[in-house]
């Protein structure tokens, strides 16, 4: 069991490395936003009907059941859409740092969507978060809207991984993930004609692609998304939904690195941004301490 746990762990934290690399092929990739989600989450669809075709499992999901899949895939898509842009408005840290919220949003999102009580630590935990991003805020003005996305686009990834966590228990990682993605494509095709009228001014959809950016979408749709995401949904059915958003919170620590390491001196930042993203992580971390002390605690007392 303990093998198999780690097993599932280092799983979890090589998923997370890669999705570390998914800002940087944002700002590699020259299509805007909405558009880049369009082709990454089509492309995603075809790639995991191949694989379930292949592989000859079943597609067949009730109407019902349907319908809630394609409503996280909605969720899904509008997550994508903000965290790109808020890579392109501002810069690959900026975003992840932002994201770096989306286990403390999922202390909130999971006892509202499960009922069950909000734990006081959460809430001060929050606070410390809120607490960094000021420091961020207050010193990476330039910066506001590209953050202000990452958040959203965080409480948003909490959201779908915690209404992913009850669908992995009725469904395989292959069936929620074609059904999201195909729903998340339909999302982004359909609200085009908003996006071009009142968020670009007018200016028309992009379609089509320059230089390699057919190269980075086949990396983005396949081994972003098809692998990593089919894997993901696969280990909810093991792992605490928490445990997962914990750890992918080390994603802004992965992708900060790759981001410098790939852009160099455009993507270094002021040393108050570096504190503000460290008093993040650090609110993060000391979660699960703080949680196993509440249930040894409560164990105490179920004894005595």
């Amino acid at each position: 069991m303990i093998h198999s746990n780690l097993k599932d762990y280092l799983m979890l934290h090589f998923i997370v490395l890669i999705w570390g690399f998914t800002a940087i092929l944002g700002l590699l990739i020259s299509l805007p936003s909405l558009e880049l989600v369009f082709y990454r989450t089509l492309l995603a669809t075809v790639g995991v009907a191949l694989i379930m075709v292949f592989r000859k499992e079943s597609m067949w999901v009730r109407t019902p059941e349907l319908l809630k899949i394609a409503g996280v895939g909605a969720i899904i898509s509008l997550h994508w859409i903000l965290f790109f842009w808020s890579a392109k408005v501002s810069t690959a840290s900026v975003c992840l740092a932002g994201m770096a919220t989306t286990s403390l949003w999922t202390a909130f999102v999971e006892p509202l969507v499960n009922r069950t009580r909000i734990k006081w630590y959460e809430v001060a935990l929050g606070l410390l978060v809120i607490s960094g991003l000021l420091v961020i805020f207050q010193f990476e003005t330039g910066y506001w809207l590209g953050l202000t996305m990452a958040l959203v686009s965080a409480f948003l990834a909490a959201l779908f991984s915690v209404l992913n966590g009850r669908l992995t228990q009725r469904h395989t990682p292959y069936q929620i993930t074609l059904y999201e993605m195909g729903a998340a494509s339909l999302f982004a095709l359909l609200f085009m004609p908003f996006y071009s009228a009142f968020l670009m001014d007018g200016a028309p959809i992009q379609w089509t692609w320059k230089g390699l950016d057919w190269f980075w979408l086949l990396i983005l749709g396949g081994i972003c998304t098809v692998y990593a995401f089919s894997v993901s949904v696969e280990l909810m059915k093991r792992l605490p939904v928490f445990s997962i958003n914990l750890t992918i919170n080390l994603e802004p620590v992965y992708g900060i690195l790759l981001a410098v390491l790939v852009f160099g001196e455009s993507e270094k930042m002021t040393p108050q941004f570096y504190l503000g993203t460290l008093i993040i992580l650090i609110s993060v971390l000391i979660y699960p301490v703080l949680n196993y002390w509440n249930k040894r605690r409560k164990a105490v007392k179920l004894i005595n």
